[in-house]
């Protein structure tokens, strides 16, 4: 088993270095190249002073050129920090602030963003790199101009199992996003535990939906890499396009589909997945939110060759802690499938306030142990200290467990059951979202008198629905408030609905009451479905 992510590439590159490694349309890298050019990379980074620990922020699109940056950090002995180029300025120079990467590794394209963090006074070194880098295999840095070393070997660095492979940056409830530190040690564990539960193999063609600040990325990356298998990188124009994206499953002859189940849900809704179509493909998993049963039967009655797997786990316990296989087609589409049992070398617990286990069939909070635990929150000892917990069965043995912030179930099978959130996280199309944030930043804008954000369950293929009540001073309409946020939330934090009130509901505590808010939105919803019949 390998100690470390990088190991994986280099270990493909020696077995099979003409094989492709990773894919964007007609763009290529096969694993030798992707093992070369990292290498060259890495060496510049480490000439420019990264040493074991330090970040090496991501500024890339998802595009062969970004992998190639993640192995360079990662031979380094860096921790690479993947960024969202479409964020809001004001988000991206929060996650800078806090992270302090050593450089930035960008595109050309990623040039406003880098002028919007110079302009907040955030500027680390930025390198820009080509487009093309197997096409004259040159970097070129903001301030200096220098060739890509033609001869450079992968740099001698000292890092091991338990030293950070990333951060990823997800929603915080402070309206300030938090880094989640993740390991070596976490990411191989999953990785050599999934290329096992699904039989993944060279010749394999897995998909690369998500974007590589989602921590879903991580199932598509390196367990791909630790099989040997050619990652293909879906076009990020395809994520509204329902027929490009069934006709790039089937072109591609994926083997292997993961995303979120939105996707999955989306596609079902424009149904352009014909019976018996994706002769190719063998899995399709799911991670991220619940995916609706209805949608489940509708893909497993067109794709009966293909086997079904529901996965759960939070970034804090690498991608996934509990998978969940589809024997059958369920025979009651109202009934959600379960999130399953723990993967090896994890465990899922059900417990009370207290933290002693509730009995089978009683809804409780769902902790997680095992493997998979992030060290903690970047440089945040108070946050790590309130989520990851001293193991309760074994107070003073060093272990620890993860507090979710899910409720959960266990049935008489031992099977979990998903229930839902105990706080204000909700999951929308995959991304996990803290309503204080967009709380926080809703209630900083100008004649804005006092706002709350709930989540409501939108039903059908939409799922969560995020939505906006306020107050506000003067005639402040939902299309202006929308283009004040869009500068510091990024599109999928956006409410979806929004109702102006001259005050916010209070209840018997002179605090906002939001079940009534959580009503009124679903009433608006129901006058809307009315007005369309």
């Amino acid at each position: 088993m390998s100690t470390l992510l990088q190991d994986y590439v280099a270990r493909a590159a020696a077995d099979r270095g003409d094989a492709v490694a990773v894919a964007l349309g007609d763009e290529r890298l096969t694993y030798a190249e992707l093992d070369r050019l990292s290498d060259r990379l890495a060496a510049q980074l480490v000439d420019a002073g990264c040493v074991p620990g330090d970040r090496v922020g991501l500024l890339l699109a998802k595009q062969p050129l970004a992998i190639v940056a993640i192995e360079a950090a990662l031979k380094a002995g860096c921790a690479y920090l993947p960024l969202d180029v479409d964020s809001p300025s004001v988000r991206l120079a929060r996650i800078v602030e806090t992270a302090e990467p050593r450089v930035l590794l960008s595109a050309p394209e990623a040039a406003p963003a880098l002028d919007a963090l110079a302009a907040a006074g955030f500027a680390p070194p930025a390198w820009s790199l080509t487009a093309a880098p197997i096409e004259g295999e040159r970097v070129h840095s903001a301030r200096t101009r220098t060739e890509w070393d033609l001869d450079g070997a992968r740099p001698v660095v000292r890092v091991g199992p338990h030293d950070p492979a990333y951060v990823l940056f997800t929603s915080g409830s402070t309206g300030w996003p938090k880094g989640v530190v993740i390991t070596h040690r976490n990411v191989t564990a999953f990785s050599e535990w999934a290329v096992e539960a699904f039989a993944m193999q060279a010749g394999d063609r897995h998909s690369g939906h998500p974007p590589l600040h989602f921590d879903l990325s991580t199932f598509d990356l390196h367990p791909t890499f630790a099989a040997g298998a050619e990652l293909q990188l879906v076009p990020p124009g395809l994520g509204l396009d329902a027929r490009g994206l069934a006709a790039f499953v089937r072109e591609r002859e994926l083997t292997q589909w993961c995303s979120v189940p939105s996707v999955l849900a989306y596609l079902a809704r424009f149904d352009v997945v014909a019976q018996d179509d994706f002769p190719a493909l063998r899995r399709v998993t799911w991670c991220g939110e619940v995916l609706p049963t209805a949608v489940l039967a509708h893909w497993m009655r067109r794709l009966p060759h293909v086997r079904f797997t529901n996965m759960y786990g939070p970034t804090e316990t690498t991608c996934a802690s509990s998978w969940h296989p589809i024997a059958s087609l369920p025979t009651d589409e109202s009934v959600p499938v379960p999130i399953g049992r723990a993967c090896p070398g994890e465990e899922l617990l059900v417990l009370d306030e207290q933290l002693r286990p509730t009995p089978t069939g009683e809804v409780g909070d769902l902790y997680i142990a095992g493997v998979g635990l992030s060290p903690g929150y970047w440089r945040d000892e108070q946050k790590t200290a309130a989520a990851f917990l001293p193991d309760p069965r074994a107070p003073h043995s060093g272990r620890r467990v993860y507090r979710t912030g899910d409720l959960a179930r266990a049935d008489e099978e031992g099977l979990l059951h998903y229930v839902g959130r105990a706080d204000s996280q909700v999951k929308s199309r995959g991304y996990r979202i803290e309503l204080g944030e967009v709380e926080s930043a809703f209630a900083a804008l100008e004649h804005v008198r006092e706002c709350a954000v709930v989540a409501v369950e939108a039903g059908g293929f939409e799922g969560v629905a995020i939505c906006a009540a306020y107050a506000a001073d003067g005639d402040v309409e939902p299309p202006a408030l929308r283009r004040a946020l869009s500068d510091v939330l990024p599109a999928y934090m956006m409410p979806a609905r929004w109702l102006s009130l001259d005050a916010l509901p209070k209840n018997q505590n002179g605090k906002i009451d939001r079940p009534l808010l959580r009503e009124l939105f679903a009433r608006q919803a129901g006058r809307r479905r009315r007005q369309r019949a």
